[in-house]
């Protein structure tokens, strides 16, 4: 396991929800997430829409899910970042009964920094974040350069990804919660999503 001192380290968050109110879950979890003392919002993406992924595929009977991704500074250990974002999945009524079951809220680490870590609570960067468009389009976004460590460039991950999930834009135009987030001051230098 790499050291994980308090030093800022850039974290990216993929958010996705599929049951209630997406669009105000998610504008709402964006908040709360600048929100946090120990983060400084840096950039959030476009939404995207995709269909559900369960443990055996693609699952067209279910809900489908709109995701986006967060990129942040984050001047704790990476635990304490996961304590965070379940708390927010918690008080959105994230229920953990069934693996890569529907949710209203999901909020995954996908990387801090260059830590690498593997262990009962965490795993960094996340062990399937390079095969999912649907985490690498909206991050491509907003950061075109953005790489996973040890897995390579997020471009080149995102030519090559399985794409049965079909992800596709979400117009800023069409979602008003989205361009409500993404238009909230919340740290100088806040990105705007491309559209």
């Amino acid at each position: 396991m790499t050291e994980t001192n308090d030093t800022p380290r850039t974290a990216v968050l993929a958010l996705g929800s599929n049951l209630g109110d997406r669009e105000a879950t998610l504008a709402a979890a964006v908040r709360e997430i600048a929100d946090l003392s120990q983060a400084e919002l840096i950039a959030i993406s476009p939404v995207y829409a995709s269909d559900a992924v369960k443990t055996d595929g693609v699952d067209l009977d279910a809900p489908g899910y709109l995701n986006l991704v967060v990129s942040l500074l984050w001047s704790e250990d990476p635990y304490a970042l996961l304590d965070a974002v379940n708390g927010i999945e918690n008080a959105h009524g994230r229920v953990r009964e069934e693996r890569w079951g529907d949710r209203t809220l999901d909020i995954d680490l996908i990387c801090v920094g260059d830590l690498q870590i593997d262990d009962d609570r965490l795993t960094l960067p996340h062990p399937r974040a390079a095969e999912r468009d649907f985490v690498l389009a909206p991050w491509a976004d907003i950061d075109a350069d953005a790489e996973i460590p040890g897995r390579g460039r997020v471009t080149e991950l995102l030519a090559v990804a399985d794409r049965t999930a079909r992800a596709h834009p979400v117009s800023a135009s069409t979602d008003p919660a989205h361009t409500e987030v993404a238009h909230t001051e919340v740290a100088p230098g806040l990105q705007e999503p491309r559209t």
